[in-house]
């Protein structure tokens, strides 16, 4: 697999931007100067030309990089591979985000804090709860322990098994063999603390799923 994708690259040089510069003097000379009068439209008309072109030669010489290449072997184990490019962006995302999405009472836990039930009151009506940022936090961290889990570097179901295996195979009166377990046998299983570990992940993925399209910066 190969990424490749680029800044946002916006080339674009206004009229207004000019006019500031080359009148610069107006704002000494002409207190009540109002470069957005309808007066001065046949300045930003005459350079709009120019500026387009300029940008859509810079657009020509300095592309917006968006390059993807999919190999072969990503998708042998394909969740696998996403987990290594989600989880550094939730990080990110997490480290820089400058809002919160409004988040479903549902999503978060009874008796942690972070339902509107649970907050303090509101002046007004109208306000977010003083929740509404907490709830958010806690369903990226969800998102970020989920894509932990699943990724290559960690090998989340060994903490489920203790012990030592003992197989042994042991012949039929058939030609087939029945694989039992020996008497050095000590391996021991914790399936319900494995089920809960899983689903917890489900949720996870669940609210990676809902909440895709609210993830900005």
């Amino acid at each position: 697999m190969k990424v490749v994708i680029g800044r946002y690259r916006d080339h674009w040089l206004s009229p207004y931007t000019i006019m500031t510069v080359v009148l610069f003097w107006k704002k000494w000379t002409d207190p009540e100067f109002d470069l957005y009068d309808d007066k001065n439209d046949h300045y930003t008309d005459w350079l709009i030309r120019p500026c387009t072109w300029l940008m859509r030669l810079l657009d020509f010489v300095h592309p917006k990089i968006n390059y993807v290449k999919i190999d072969r072997w990503d998708t042998w184990d394909m969740y696998s591979t996403l987990s290594q490019i989600v989880l550094p962006m939730l990080k990110q995302l997490n480290a820089t985000k400058d809002g919160a999405p409004y988040a479903d009472e549902d999503d978060v836990p009874k008796g942690m804090g972070l339902r509107s039930t649970e907050a303090a009151p509101k002046e007004n009506e109208c306000d977010t709860d003083s929740n509404h940022f907490q709830r958010w936090d806690w369903i990226l961290d969800e998102m970020i322990w989920t894509f932990t889990q699943l990724h290559p570097d960690t090998d989340w179901e060994s903490q489920y098994h203790s012990g030592k295996h003992d197989m042994q195979w042991k012949k039929l009166e058939t030609e087939l063999s029945e694989m039992i377990t020996g008497p050095k046998n000590t391996h021991v299983f914790d399936s319900e603390g494995h089920s809960a570990h899983s689903r917890r992940i489900d949720n996870g993925l669940r609210l990676f799923g809902k909440y895709f399209r609210t993830m900005w910066d």
